[in-house]
């Protein structure tokens, strides 16, 4: 992200039921979402209601309190801990001096600013233009001040003065171009079924440390950063296991709590990636206190796109920084590992291999010599157990694990024992 000047920060809070640990853990959340937006937290305002107040959020005596902060400290912008409806928007526009945006405002800027491809891009404008369009009455003010900042990075206020038509016009237009790159990626992704290669994504929390061990285990170039959603794009890479085994790993976007809807939908396609998976690998941060809300909240969105019933893997990141309260939770599969650490890596490629044996049939063929493309293809292919020269026969003996399905199976029947 470009290096701006930070910018000064409010944050509001409003507690409904809810139990104080998951509000205090939602406004922390808050606060490092604002940091990753280049501002800085100066006052935090929280009011315990029983619902939220339909024009003004908080309370009207709130309000005041707000504005005599704002007097105080003379914010840049101040950032309310819940989505805002267009009319909460426009009375507290009226009465702050400060830009007002909300927690998917805030989150749809970072997207902006990540976004890499040209596909995530299309995705976070097409995101903003929908969250956008039902505020854009009344926000003629507020939308002719913006100068740039927090809240103001993607379409841009030209684009976002312009009349709706316009803007339902672009909506139209980048749908399209996205239905373009769906079909391109479902292309490639037939291809890759054809070929029968094993696939695994790696999903979990932001900042859970995926492309870390993404970036490890493939030697791929995923952006890497101690940020909350630091990848936006999908990225698949070959990795190979200790046996010799290729697989198809995919990193992919950063979950979150409170993730806005219109993310997940525009999202979606992007994630189809994970649905194709025959493992996810659930990473998850162990250093983090809110790390069982973290899971939970995957696990939530997981089940809202279909795919809880992949097979899942947890892998319990950032052993090193492990808080001293961490408990695994029982009932999946799991390890504790550190990205960081190569002899941990080593350990999680040995779980992943025993896991990919589960989904495969074993064999027992003996290969002339003369056949180098069918057993360089074994070695890469399937999961090698055995691989002896018998001389007196001029072939090899291999022992070892195929998918039930792949291309090579048929090559190995010609050679079985």
């Amino acid at each position: 992200m470009k290096n701006e000047a930070i910018e000064k920060v409010i944050l509001v809070g409003c507690q409904l039921e809810e139990d104080d640990l998951r509000f205090q853990y939602s406004l922390r959340e808050l606060e490092d979402l604002t940091e990753t937006a280049q501002g800085k937290v100066i006052a935090t305002i929280t009011q315990k209601r029983d619902r939220i107040h339909p024009s003004t959020y908080i309370g009207k005596g709130k309000v005041e309190e707000l504005i005599l902060l704002e007097e105080q400290l003379e914010p840049d912008i101040i950032i309310f801990n819940d989505e805002l409806s267009p009319s909460q928007i426009r009375n507290l526009s009226s009465e702050l001096g400060a830009r007002v945006i909300d927690r998917t405002q805030l989150i749809l800027d970072i997207f902006a600013g990540r976004a890499r491809s040209r596909e995530g891009k299309l995705q976070v404008e097409l995101a903003q233009l929908q969250y956008l369009l039902p505020r854009l009455i009344g926000q003629g003010a507020s939308l002719s001040r913006l100068g740039g900042g927090i809240g103001t990075r993607g379409p841009g206020e030209t684009k976002l003065e312009s009349d709706r038509r316009h803007i339902h016009r672009r909506i139209d237009e980048i749908k399209k171009h996205l239905q373009t790159i769906v079909d391109h990626r479902e292309r490639y992704r037939e291809r890759r079924k054809r070929n029968k290669a094993f696939q695994i994504a790696l999903v979990g929390y932001t900042n859970a440390g995926k492309s870390t061990l993404f970036n490890r285990v493939s030697m791929a170039d995923s952006y890497e950063e101690n940020q909350l959603f630091a990848t936006l794009d999908p990225m698949t890479r070959k990795m190979t296991l200790p046996c010799g085994y290729h697989t198809l790993l995919t990193d992919t976007v950063g979950f979150i709590q409170d993730l806005p809807t219109s993310l997940i939908a525009a999202f979606r396609s992007t994630l189809e990636e994970v649905k194709e998976a025959d493992l996810l690998l659930h990473i998850v941060d162990s250093s983090n206190p809110d790390y069982s809300q973290h899971e939970k909240t995957v696990q939530s969105l997981l089940e809202d796109l279909n795919m809880d019933g992949l097979p899942q893997l947890t892998v319990y990141n950032k052993r090193d920084s492990m808080i001293p309260e961490f408990v695994p939770a029982g009932e999946s599969d799991c390890i504790l590992i550190s990205a960081l650490s190569e002899r941990d890596r080593g350990k999680l490629l040995l779980k992943i291999e025993d896991i990919v044996k589960t989904h495969m049939v074993p064999y027992h063929a003996f290969i002339p010599a003369d056949e180098g493309k069918l057993l360089s293809q074994l070695k890469s292919e399937t999961i090698l157990r055995k691989l002896e020269f018998l001389e007196e026969r001029t072939v090899y003996e291999l022992t070892g694990f195929h998918l039930e399905d792949h291309p090579v199976a048929g090559s190995i029947k010609k050679f079985h024992r």
